[in-house]
């Protein structure tokens, strides 16, 4: 049974808005999967119609084959949610936050203190479980966000821009725990994102969206396949053989397309039996930034052609 299902998946707000078009996607349990764009993507609106918050205008999306807009009570309940402004109550302390969000999930006072002691614990805020909301830093309330979310060891973690305000060691050891959780307990991580280079690092799959609209979904493997292949060698030298010339940029350094790293040694040895010099080579594989905008430069060119509707 896959963990989250969107076929087809569209939502017009009233006012014309089309927020998500056509989005189809297909998660397994235990998946690390990047849903990533800029503000405006889709990116929230497609999570409000996972959690039961928004109903489609269009298509469907179910959680463990749960549609959440007819039952959003058992959809919530195999769901934990991060946002990125994490929104608590400043009267309480950390440990009685997670122990009134554990009640309302149906856990006793003491289970969620034993399990609220022990998520605090992982992430490094038991030090301050008896300080009140009032007096945590961005930081803290954020990591209390993610014991929140995980109070009731839900099996589908939505997380909005996690690790917005923490330091990077902070945002480590949550990597390090969202990781942990999607491998050990084959909980299926959603996370949205604008940060790629932030996802590259997390996440096994990716959806890229745009508008509205799914680019493309997949490995960055197979992302790479859908836009490129292979690399990009980088080559800084002289007396550069005429046929090799073509391919330098207007900085003078060559940019030559390879299918494999054995490509590199037989054009270094091109150049210096033509009697050139080598002053440095490197390779460039295409990273999930590379190509996301290759994907946008291309939508945007299709939109001059089409009315700008997915395909």
């Amino acid at each position: 049974m896959n963990a989250i299902t969107l076929t087809e998946l569209s939502k017009t707000y009233p006012n014309g808005k089309k927020a998500v078009d056509s989005v189809n996607i297909s998660l397994s349990p235990g998946e690390v999967f990047g849903f990533l764009g800029p503000n405006g993507a889709g990116k929230t609106t497609t999570v409000k119609l996972l959690g039961g918050m928004l109903t489609p205008t269009h298509g469907s999306c179910s959680v463990f084959a749960i549609n959440p807009a007819k039952e959003p009570e058992k959809a919530h309940a195999l769901c934990g949610v991060v946002t990125e402004h994490a929104q608590m109550y400043d009267s309480l302390t950390g440990i009685q936050n997670l122990i009134f969000y554990g009640s309302v999930y149906g856990l006793s006072s003491s289970e969620s203190q034993k399990r609220g002691l022990e998520l605090l614990n992982q992430l490094e805020l038991s030090d301050a479980k008896d300080q009140k909301l009032s007096a945590y830093s961005t930081g803290m309330r954020q990591r209390l966000s993610l014991a929140r979310a995980l109070i009731h060891q839900p099996e589908i973690l939505f997380l909005d821009e996690p690790t917005s305000g923490l330091d990077p060691e902070s945002a480590q050891n949550v990597h390090n725990m969202i990781r942990h959780l999607a491998r050990e307990n084959g909980i299926t991580v959603f996370l949205c994102t604008h940060q790629l280079r932030y996802a590259q690092e997390i996440c096994t799959r990716y959806g890229l969206m745009e508008k509205g609209c799914l680019l493309a979904e997949g490995t960055l493997e197979q992302l790479r396949a859908k836009v490129c292949s292979g690399m990009t060698m980088k080559i800084k030298a002289t007396n550069i053989p005429k046929e090799l010339s073509r391919h330098l940029n207007s900085e003078g350094i060559l940019e030559i397309p390879v299918q494999s790293e054995e490509e590199v040694p037989k054009t270094a040895r091109r150049i210096i039996e033509s009697g050139g010099n080598i002053y440095h080579i490197s390779t460039k594989i295409p990273s999930l930034e590379d190509i996301y905008f290759h994907l946008t430069d291309r939508k945007e060119k299709t939109d001059e052609h089409t009315n700008g509707r997915c395909h």
